[in-house]
């Protein structure tokens, strides 16, 4: 069949990509030339032409001639040409729900799907580790991999990795979510829930919430972090309910580097090594695994050994007596969650560019620092990576909402300049710690960048 699919944007991708993997003669139309694309989405742009997609770029009057079939992104406007086009013609129209059955139909494995505002990675590479003590053969899908996770499942599809494992494990970030709306899902999480990206729903919390609700309506079993309950009454009567210290039906409880999981049928205690919010992400990892059917030992095996995310509050060792702890924390309660952990410890922070991916509120992130007396000094980026450019003005956003006068704030120019003036700020005994969403965006480059800023501080500064 020939398929036109309009634009090129995070839904149009992973669709005109499966629909070409099937053997449909494929156009992209999009109104922006491939050198206005960010650089990420270029090379997926040139994967898929050189598997046979046509590109018809900077195109703004594309044609139905020879079209069979068309796919039109939920953020298309009606008032589009080319939408009215559609509307005018009588070519199928294929809508994310007959694009979630292609995707049904070509993973024969049962699918673990985990959404949530924070904790979402940290719970699906922890489920991960579960179903890979237990000895399956795993696929897992998570933005550590694409922060577009859509993409990161079709080309699982397209490379074979879905038809070679036993279980699917998959982060529903809500772009996914919203592409993949009839996913079948043998066990659905919802890790926790808070105010994000409610400029991409009109400002509205609860259009935000009913995407995220999406995932109760497609999984079989509906695991929640019981702090979920108190953002809406919308929960599922058969709701399995996870958190630390409450009496849900998974309870955890933290003791000195191991945690303890209580749920109706037994109780286990693991060794556990991680800090923060891993221990609650853990509870509901072992909450899918016994339900799965996983033994307590493999639960207990996978969490003992369970090495953390990189750069999710990872201790980056010792540098001229500072202790160096590379975070990804962005969101507000993220960022309270972060520096909760720290409290009496003398802080040094340096932030990345924290409008990467979408407009966030930079003087809130400001107003969570000036919280905190024992941060010494907050040091901010201005670089964008996905355009590659210095907006200083978002590191003065943040930094123009710390009142604290004892509080040093410093605006820079690159993220390897905040890294390396941590070290002119701190002193032996203080905390290095970095927050951003930027790791989450492109994380080997940021980890890089991150790194040679550290060196190079750690030497000019001893």
């Amino acid at each position: 069949m020939n398929y036109l699919v309009v634009g090129a944007g995070n839904a149009s991708r992973p669709v005109a990509r499966l629909l070409n993997y099937l053997g449909h003669k494929v156009i992209i139309t999009d109104l922006k030339e491939l050198s206005e694309f960010k650089p990420i989405y270029q090379t997926w742009l040139h994967k898929m032409e050189d598997e046979g997609i046509i590109l018809d770029l900077k195109n703004p009057e594309p044609t139905l001639d020879g079209i069979e079939a068309v796919y039109m992104p939920p953020t298309l406007p009606d008032d589009a040409p080319i939408a009215k086009l559609i509307a005018d013609s009588d070519v199928k129209v294929l809508t994310n729900e007959d694009f979630s059955q292609m995707v049904n139909e070509l993973v024969p494995a049962d699918i673990v799907g985990i959404t949530g505002s924070m904790g979402k990675t940290t719970t699906t590479m922890l489920i991960t580790s579960v179903f890979n003590a237990a000895g399956y053969n795993v696929w897992s899908c998570s933005s550590l991999a694409n922060n577009l996770v859509s993409e990161t499942i079709i080309d699982g599809i397209v490379t074979g990795k879905a038809q070679n494992c036993d279980i699917a494990i998959f982060e529903l970030p809500h772009g996914t979510l919203g592409l993949l709306n009839k996913l079948d899902i043998k066990i659905g999480v919802l890790s926790y829930l808070t105010k994000e990206h409610l400029n991409e729903f009109g400002g509205s919390y609860e259009k935000y919430l009913l995407r995220k609700l999406i995932i109760q309506d497609i999984s079989e079993t509906f695991i929640a972090n019981s702090e979920c309950a108190n953002e809406t009454d919308l929960l599922r009567d058969d709701t399995i309910f996870y958190t630390m210290d409450d009496d849900v039906d998974f309870k955890g409880t933290m003791g000195d580097k191991s945690l303890t999981v209580t749920y109706d049928e037994g109780e286990f205690t693991t060794p556990f090594h991680m800090m923060s919010y891993f221990f609650e992400n853990a509870v509901g990892a072992a909450a899918v695994g016994i339900n799965y059917g996983i033994s307590e030992d493999d639960i207990i095996k996978a969490l003992s050994t369970f090495k953390g995310l990189s750069a999710h509050m990872e201790d980056y060792g010792d540098y001229n007596g500072r202790q160096v702890i590379i975070d990804a924390a962005f969101l507000p309660d993220g960022i309270r969650a972060t520096l909760d952990y720290f409290e009496g410890e003398s802080l040094v922070v340096f932030l990345d560019h924290f409008d990467t991916s979408w407009v966030r509120d930079k003087a809130e992130v400001g107003r969570i620092l000036d919280e905190y007396d024992n941060i010494k000094a907050v040091l901010a980026s201005g670089f964008d990576e996905s355009i590659q450019k210095t907006e200083i003005h978002i590191a003065y956003e943040i930094l123009d909402a710390i009142t604290n006068e004892k509080m040093i704030k410093v605006a820079t120019d690159t993220l390897e300049e905040a890294a390396e003036l941590s070290f002119k700020y701190s002193e032996p005994g203080d905390i290095i710690l970095h927050m951003g969403p930027l790791i989450s965006f492109d994380r080997v480059n940021i980890l890089n960048k991150i790194m040679k800023g550290l060196k190079d501080g750690s030497r000019k500064y001893e």
